[in-house]
Order: structure tokens, then sequence, then C-alpha cells
């Protein structure tokens, strides 16, 4: 029994390290690879330091869930509630949210919808997400100015244009993306964003016109 303990000390990982591994493990083959056993052997780590940290597979799952709303729907919210001089700023800022995994996680996004296809109490949190989602942009919208009826047609354009990317897996780059936001925003709002504000925009990102 001591023998067993003794390898045990200063390699069980840590919480974030099998949160890291199952986050590997979902977004590159879905859920059923989230297993226990393969994750320990990813991580050279014995099956039974998993115990450790997590109580069950469930818990390492709800933990993974946990993970894709505070890196999905908590920055999509927070970006519709920053602060903008004027609505097509707004717009610009919350658009830009889905240029980088690190503002909207589009890879765990995309593999949250297609694990809610198998599993109805996770299509149930996604439905939750979206509907928490689109009531944060029609918010915005009302917000400036828009009556709800409109404000709720135009948040579900942003929205499910966005999440169409997302499912459709589109490869653009920056510079593509850029391209288009004036006209992306001029649909959404009814308005074009100046070339000042645009100018403002790209420094905002680091954008030079010099990247990919």
């Amino acid at each position: 029994m001591g023998t067993d303990k003794l390898p045990e000390r200063g390699w069980r990982g840590s919480p974030e390290l099998w949160l890291d591994a199952a986050y590997e493990a979902l977004v590159d083959k879905g859920v059923d690879a989230v297993k226990i056993m393969p994750l320990a052997t990813t991580l050279k780590l014995s099956r039974t330091s998993f115990y450790w940290f997590f109580k069950d597979r469930k818990q390492l799952l709800d933990a993974l869930l946990d993970r894709w709303e505070a890196s999905t729907t908590h920055h999509l919210v927070a970006a519709t509630r920053d602060y903008a001089a004027t609505e097509t700023e707004a717009m610009l800022n919350l658009i830009s949210t889905f240029l980088s995994d690190n503002s909207f996680d589009s890879r765990l996004e995309l593999a949250v919808r297609s694990w809610a296809q198998q599993d109805a109490d996770v299509l149930a949190r996604l439905q939750r997400a979206d509907a928490e989602r689109l009531e944060a942009l029609q918010a915005m919208l009302q917000r400036w100015g828009h009556p709800p009826e409109d404000a709720d047609v135009r948040a579900r354009t942003i929205y499910l244009v966005q999440v169409g990317y997302i499912s459709m897996r589109i490869e653009e780059s920056i510079a593509e993306r850029l391209k288009r936001f004036p006209q992306y925003v001029e649909i959404y709002t009814d308005k074009r964003p100046t070339g000042q504000e645009m100018e403002r925009f790209k420094a905002r990102i680091g954008y030079r016109g010099d990247g990919p």
C-alpha cells in the first residue's frame, strides 16, 4: 500500500491539468473521447490520480461545460455592455469578440453543439445559453434605440450569422473578415462605421494590415 502511494506524491497533476486534457479530447474527438483512462494515459498519470480532483466523469464533463460558458457566453454578454461612443462602434466591439478564441472559444462552442445532439441535458443547457446571448444582443440594440421587435430580428441575424460561421467551420483571414465588417455593421444597425472608427478599431485589435 505504501508503495502504491509513493509514486502518486507530486505527480497527480491538478484539476486544471485534467480539465485541459479533457478539453483537448473534446474539441479534437468529441465527448466520447473524454474518458478517465485515456486521459490518464495521455497525461502519464495513474487512473486513481483523477479521483483526487473529480468525483467521477460526470463532474469532469460538468466542469467542461462550465469552461465553455465562461469562454463563450460570458465574453459575448460582456461585449454587449462594453462602452462605445456610437452604435456602430458598439457593434464593432461585439463582432470582434468572434475574431479570437481568447474572447469566444469557437472550437469549444462547436464541440458542445455536437455533444448536445446526443445529450438532452447538454442540449437544454445550450438552449439556455442561446437564449441568454440573444437576450443580451437584443438589450444592446434596444439601448441604441431599436424597438423591441426590430431589435429581436437584428439580434437573431447577428447571432445566427456568427453561429453559422462556427458550425460551417469557415476559415478566413483577419484581413478578409475586417473587409466585411463595415457591411455587416450596416446590416445589423442600418448605419455604416466611419473610416475613423474602423481605423481605431483596427488599432485596438492590433491589426496593421501586414498580417495573414
